[in-house]
């Protein structure tokens, strides 16, 4: 279960990615200020010491983002290409935010949630709003069994071509695509979603031993 805390950010996150978004390639010249945030999913690290949080955009043209990123209570050795931001997070203190596919904990639980069939982290918000939490708008899912092994990922090395980012991570490589696209039947092991304005379950990721 991820914990969501009533807390003020500075960056906020959609200042966040508003400042490193329309930099990256994938972005294909998106704009800052074309960039509408239609909704996030998490991913629980078990050892609850890594917010795992993936965020969907819309851009000016109508184009879907997936901007998966971790925060961490202190640098992550060997991975400042991957950092986006420091932030001040009101309730955890110091926060720094990769760009997620530098980071080995999240490698790990998209390989782990794809290959067992898993699904996005419930969330517990902190205090329970007036009303109870919201219901969540966004659905992935892992294409695989409960029972399958799942991989090790220690260390990662990353490598982009045009909306695809690839993750070397140990004995698997996973792609990351940055702009989903409709679910095709067959080939590799896939996380899939659904979330506000697209109620077909679209490509998020792949696993490839």
């Amino acid at each position: 279960m991820a914990l969501i805390y009533d807390a003020q950010l500075s960056p906020t996150k959609a200042e966040m990615l508003a400042g490193w978004v329309p930099a990256q390639p994938w972005a294909r010249g998106a704009r800052a200020d074309g960039l509408v945030l239609i909704d996030a999913y998490r991913f629980d690290d078990p050892d609850d010491l890594v917010g795992v949080e993936t965020h969907l955009l819309r851009t000016a043209v109508g184009r879907i983002l997936q901007v998966p990123v971790t925060y961490r209570g202190a640098p992550l050795p060997g991975a400042d290409d991957g950092l986006i931001t420091t932030m001040e997070h009101s309730v955890l203190g110091p926060r720094w935010v990769y760009d997620a596919v530098h980071d080995p904990v999240y490698a790990q639980l998209l390989a782990a949630t794809i290959v067992t069939g898993g699904h996005e982290a419930a969330l517990q918000f902190v205090p329970e709003p007036v009303g109870g939490p919201p219901l969540p708008r966004t659905r992935v899912r892992g294409s695989g069994g409960a029972d399958a092994p799942v991989p090790e990922v220690a260390q990662v090395q990353v490598t982009e071509q045009g909306t695809l980012t690839t993750v070397h991570a140990g004995p698997v490589r996973l792609e990351v695509l940055r702009e989903p696209t409709p679910e095709a039947p067959g080939g590799a092991q896939t996380l899939t979603g659904t979330w506000p304005g697209q109620q077909e379950p679209a490509v998020l990721a792949r696993l490839l031993s």
